[in-house]
Parts: C-alpha cells; sequence; structure tokens
C-alpha cells in the first residue's frame, strides 16, 4: 500500500491595486520535502485580467510568473533563488510580499500522488 505524503501548497495571487487588497487566484506552488517534489502552475487570464481595470501590463505579469516557474523548476535561467534547494526555494516562492504578485500562506495536506492532488488542487482553486 502506499503511504501519505506530506505535502505543502500556496495559491499564487494576483493584487492589481494592493493598497485595496483585492485579487485573484492564478497559479499554485506545492511542495513536499520527504519527495524532492516542487511543482507550480499558473494561469493567467486575459478576459479577468481586463476586468480587474488596473495599469497593469499583461504582458509584464506573465513575464513576472514564467519567473516564478523557473524558480520553482530550478532551471540554470531562473538566476541564484532557482540554484537553492527544493524547500529554500518554496520558502522564496511563499515569502511574504506586498506586491502584485503574492502567495497566500501555505496549507498543509496529505496525499498518495502529489501530482494528481495537484491537479485537483490547479483545478479547484486557479481555474
Amino acid at each position: 500500500m502506499q503511504e501519505d505524503k506530506i505535502y505543502e501548497y500556496a495559491i499564487i495571487r494576483l493584487v492589481p491595486k494592493v493598497e485595496r487588497e483585492e485579487f485573484f487566484n492564478i497559479g499554485l506552488v506545492m511542495f513536499s520535502k520527504r519527495e524532492k517534489f516542487i511543482r507550480m502552475a499558473f494561469y493567467l487570464c486575459p478576459d479577468k485580467f481586463k476586468l480587474m481595470h488596473s495599469k497593469l501590463d499583461y504582458e509584464d505579469v506573465y513575464q513576472n510568473l514564467e519567473a516564478f516557474k523557473k524558480i520553482a523548476d530550478g532551471t540554470k535561467d531562473g538566476g541564484p533563488i532557482a540554484s537553492l534547494e527544493i524547500p529554500e526555494r518554496f520558502r522564496w516562492l511563499t515569502a511574504v510580499r506586498s506586491l502584485v504578485v503574492q502567495t497566500s500562506r501555505p496549507h498543509p495536506g496529505k496525499s498518495k500522488d502529489l501530482d494528481k492532488t495537484f491537479e485537483k488542487l490547479f483545478e479547484e482553486l486557479v481555474k
């Protein structure tokens, strides 16, 4: 029988006007220390983006999310933070910030299949 794996996840949010604290969910990052697992995905809906009536540039936000992904994936072009160990990268990605791209506080969970759980959470919380 497959054992439950402990993980943490955080929701990535777009906060177009930080002073108003209004946001919508645009992504998810999940990690498991024991399993050496980290995964990040985002979906930035252009129509939803337009509804926020902000002066943000869609392409700038998209590039910011791509940088988040490179850090999570640990790619060479992700900069020095991408070269850190998985737990350190997750903690950096989920650090409290007052920027237009923020994350929720990390939430814990247990799963037998981390990828399936990620897909389920992404579908429920982001799409």
